[in-house]
């Protein structure tokens, strides 16, 4: 049967194309679809707004590390650095006696500063990103225990509550910042000289170097930007958990990791948009609340959420291996 044209077009392979370009979407549209109807509670106002803040926190930090890994490089410290920031900014309120409109900038400094040590290992040993932050995860992760000293840090001012409690026009407020930060580093990612050469480092580091892009100083502003967005994470985490802890954070990089991945930021580099990124932390965000919904049990989540992993890992593999494939055919053609 030959496909439906319209004129001289074929219809066919052109919604192929789109189904392709659209498939973290599609997985999206049917697990709301599936858990609307396995779960009667799912599709509430309640619940989803619930679930939407739920992935705000992860959201905002996902878009730092998508600029390190369109790059093509990762950072795994990023769930660390909130354990430490958030813990050290609690103490900032509580010891320090220290006022919002202070605490909050100085945070941003550390959050950035923490960013910098990254990038700075990374030109100087010239070790992949991987094993650095592995490292650095540790170290920040360690020094947030020891700085904490078994803790549970309370006493903040009341008026910091707002930024992880607080609602605009019913929207609530960390939601508003996940979008402010999207709308942002999609803005940088595609309007400007910056994010090009972002794009240009992942897709080919030599032939940016040749282009005249100065290779050190990017990776460094990357991290110092992943470092950034992640503090203000830390900020409004620590404003709606209210309690310095050493919990906080935690695992925050593997929800990230996955959801740039489902996404479509590839593994390797060059590739990624924001609206992607966002779709994958909404199948994120999804499968967490069916899973609490259906009353999963944790290790049985860690499973779920594990093979998800696997997935997007296999997938970016495949859509790389396909696009290879496809440029070979048209050279020799």
């Amino acid at each position: 049967m030959s496909n439906l044209t319209v004129g001289n077009n074929s219809i066919g392979p052109k919604i192929v194309t789109v189904l392709k370009k659209n498939v973290p979407l599609l997985i999206l549209i049917f697990l709301v679809i599936l858990f609307t109807f396995m779960a009667p509670n799912f599709m509430t106002f309640g619940n989803i707004r619930t679930l939407i803040r739920q992935i705000s926190f992860a959201g905002i930090s996902a878009v730092g590390l998508m600029f390190v890994m369109i790059s093509g490089g990762i950072d795994l410290s990023i769930g660390a650095q909130v354990v430490f920031s958030n813990v050290l900014m609690a103490i900032m309120f509580v010891d320090w006696k220290l006022p919002p409109a202070v605490a909050i900038p100085l945070i941003l400094l550390v959050g950035t500063g923490l960013g910098a040590i990254n990038g700075f290992l990374c030109i100087k040993l010239k070790i992949h990103p991987l094993i650095i932050t592995l490292g650095t995860s540790a170290i920040f992760k360690g020094a947030g225990y020891i700085i904490n000293k078994s803790r549970n840090i309370m006493g903040f001012p009341d008026s910091f509550r707002w930024f992880g409690q607080g609602y605009i026009w019913g929207i609530p407020v960390p939601v508003i910042v996940m979008i402010i930060v999207a709308l942002i580093g999609s803005f940088i990612l595609t309007k400007t000289y910056f994010g090009r050469k972002v794009f240009a480092l992942g897709g080919n580091e030599e032939a940016a170097r040749l282009a005249g892009v100065n290779l050190n100083r990017m990776k460094v502003s990357l991290f110092m930007i992943c470092g950034l967005v992640t503090s203000i994470s830390t900020i409004l985490l620590l404003s709606r958990v209210f309690a310095g802890q050493t919990m906080t954070g935690q695992g925050l990089e593997f929800d990230c990791l996955t959801a740039a991945l489902l996404g479509g930021v590839s593994f390797k580099g060059g590739e990624g948009t924001v609206f992607g990124l966002i779709v994958g932390m909404l199948i994120i965000g999804v499968l967490n609340n069916a899973m609490q919904l259906a009353t999963f049990p944790d290790f049985s989540q860690q499973v779920v959420k594990g093979a998800v992993l696997l997935i997007a890992v296999a997938f970016d593999v495949f859509q790389k291996n396909r696009k290879a494939k496809e440029t070979v055919a048209k050279v020799a053609a």
